[in-house]
């Protein structure tokens, strides 16, 4: 596509690095003193699969590579791949488990979801910004807890475990950002 300077590097986007292509897992912009500005750029080597720590200078560039986006609807996880439907060919496509890595705790049966492709091949399933999730259990609140930002751990209906506000009970839907793992708001129903 073209060459991009490494701070508009953004979890998802796939480049061109020493002739092999990566998918960003994360990144860091860090200024450490007096030293200059650098990107930690944690990426996913679409080939391997293997993941890396690369730290870049903010000067350095790199190139992006476009890929073909077709929405799939996930139906369900069969062993270690999990069940994706073409919308248009009602195709079924087994992903595997490390593609999905760590958004599966927020992947639930009938989830709309990007599959990028480079060439024909799958490189990446990029899920919704935010899903609603059901609360199964929670941490009691403290009684008497006055300071705003005290949170607590929550077992959300997938598994997964994200901390949510002290108001937040079992039972409740919540709306988390699939991105970070964060609790966004509650959910009326």
């Amino acid at each position: 596509m073209g060459m991009i300077n490494v701070t508009e590097l953004r979890k998802g986007m796939i480049f061109r690095w020493e002739g092999d292509l990566y998918r960003v897992a994360d990144t860091t912009h860090v200024t450490p003193g007096n030293w200059r500005g650098m990107v930690q750029c944690k990426m996913k080597s679409i080939k391997t699969g293997s993941t890396k720590q690369q730290r870049f200078g903010t000067g350095e560039k790199v190139e992006t590579v476009g890929s073909e986006a077709r929405e799939m609807e996930y139906l369900y996880q069969s062993g270690n791949d999990y069940v994706f439907m073409d919308q248009n060919s009602f195709e079924e496509h087994n992903v595997p488990l490390e593609m999905i890595e760590d958004q599966k705790g927020f992947l639930l049966p009938n989830t709309m979801c990007q599959m990028q492709y480079i060439d024909g091949q799958m490189v990446g399933v990029d899920l919704p910004t935010n899903v609603n999730l059901r609360v199964i259990e929670t941490e009691p609140a403290l009684k008497g807890a006055t300071v705003t930002n005290q949170s607590k751990s929550a077992t959300l209906e997938t598994g997964v475990t994200i901390r949510v506000p002290p108001f937040v009970n079992p039972g409740e839907m919540i709306k988390v950002d699939t991105r970070t793992g964060e609790y966004m708001e509650r959910v009326k129903e």
